[in-house]
């Protein structure tokens, strides 16, 4: 038995060193939120597209609608049966294989000259999107405990960008050269960024692979549910500042393409640029945590979220009051959603994958509820409902952090303590 512990002990020290011989230096970060942002684009890339592709393809309006929803169902059930995989085999290879699929799927949509090839196509873009959550795992798992926040944070920040700049960067180049350029440009994209990550990512992270099989790993992410108070608490956050973020831009289209305004596609899409100011809550947010401060981030971000609605709700007789509200609501939502990833990662880091997989689950549904909730409210009662229905979103959240702000930040420090340790 000692003969065997010593072993181990040799392996666990060898695979130390090879990865504490890899310095996560500051471009590497941005490598990582580069390719994030790439990653997750495409599924925003085909919302500003909707009409052309149905008239390109012959699809009705109903099939034209499922696009978007079969790239989320992709999304979603990649994040419970792919994110995982982190946990159990070579991220670095992970990621580079999900990357060149991806590619693949996307060559599909862009050759796609049928409903059924493009729906097909769109469902394995989604599916093979949720790489971005495996990169933020892999990037958490390389930083030192006390810059993981800074890292976090500074990954989320491309995955914002991804997020906001995709609507706008597609509909210019659907202008300039078609729809199917959006997605050929993003293939090439794609397969660059696996070839610089294939050589720049080390071979292993600090934290070793599990031993768990395929269905024990799935089984275990309901499992850290289940026993994790903070992880459940942090996935409700999530959940319900999505569910706000999704209430806004799922809509705010319908307000500003009527009367006074009328403004164009591209006009609109433009908006995202503003919401860029998100990304410097994400990096900010991430730096707080480092330093202890995550209760009080997210109780300073939740209320500004709650806030923000109330320049929103004057959207149609003010764009400036839409400017204001719009860089209240992402820098709050940004704020919120690292302090977030920051702390259940720490919660175990050798379970990385299956808890930031997990943890956007409920994110997804946010996002969904919101959006679902936000189009039909529109058009029966107006933008007025559907900022109150933002309102009331972010209300939940900071009535939620209201209840649990001594419990949580106890179970903050004592991850904190742990992780340090």
């Amino acid at each position: 038995m000692s003969g065997n512990g010593e072993a181990v002990a040799r392996r666990a020290e060898a695979r130390s060193g090879e990865s504490s011989a890899f310095v996560l230096s500051r471009g590497v970060v941005m490598l990582f939120a580069v390719a994030c942002g790439a990653a997750v684009a495409n599924v925003y890339f085909s919302q500003p597209l909707l009409v052309t592709i149905g008239h390109d393809l012959a699809m009705s309006p109903a099939l034209v609608g499922s696009v978007v929803t079969l790239t989320h169902v992709g999304y979603g059930l990649g994040l419970f049966f792919l994110v995982p995989l982190g946990d159990m085999t070579d991220r670095r290879r992970l990621i580079v294989a999900q990357l060149l699929l991806l590619v693949v799927a996307l060559a599909v949509v862009a050759a796609a000259h049928t409903a059924a090839i493009l729906l097909a196509g769109m469902a394995a873009t989604g599916l093979l999107a949720v790489v971005t959550q495996t990169m933020v795992a892999f990037a958490a798992s390389l930083a030192p405990p006390a810059g993981r926040g800074r890292v976090v944070g500074l990954v989320t920040s491309g995955v914002v960008i991804g997020i906001l700049l995709a609507r706008t960067a597609s509909g210019l180049m659907a202008d300039l050269a078609g729809w199917r350029s959006v997605y050929l440009a993003s293939a090439s994209l794609t397969a660059l960024l696996a070839l610089v990550l294939y050589r720049v990512l080390p071979r292993h992270s600090d934290a070793p692979p599990t031993t768990l099989r395929y269905g024990q790993l799935l089984r275990s992410t309901i499992t850290l549910f289940a026993r994790e108070q903070l992880l459940r608490l942090r996935a409700l956050f999530g959940l319900l500042v999505f569910a706000a973020f999704s209430t806004l831009w799922s809509s705010v289209a319908l307000p500003l393409s009527e009367a006074p305004y009328s403004l164009s596609h591209s006009a609109i899409g433009a908006l995202g640029l503003i919401g860029v100011a998100g990304a410097l809550a994400a990096t900010v947010a991430g730096r707080l945590n480092d330093r202890g401060l995550s209760r009080r981030t997210t109780g300073i971000a939740l209320a500004l979220l709650a806030a923000s609605w109330l320049p929103l709700a004057f959207t149609r007789s003010s764009l400036w009051a839409l400017v204001a509200g719009v860089i209240l609501l992402d820098l709050a939502v940004q704020a919120v959603h690292v302090t977030n990833q920051t702390l259940i990662y720490a919660l175990h880091p050798d379970a990385g994958s299956r808890l930031i997989g997990g943890y956007m689950v409920f994110y997804s549904i946010g996002s969904a509820t919101g959006a679902i909730a936000a189009t039909a409210l529109y058009t029966v009662a107006g933008w007025g409902a559907v900022c109150a229905l933002g309102a009331a979103f972010s209300c939940l959240g900071l009535v939620l952090w209201a209840f649990t702000r001594h419990s949580s930040s106890a179970l903050a420090a004592k991850v904190t303590c742990c992780s340090e340790a």
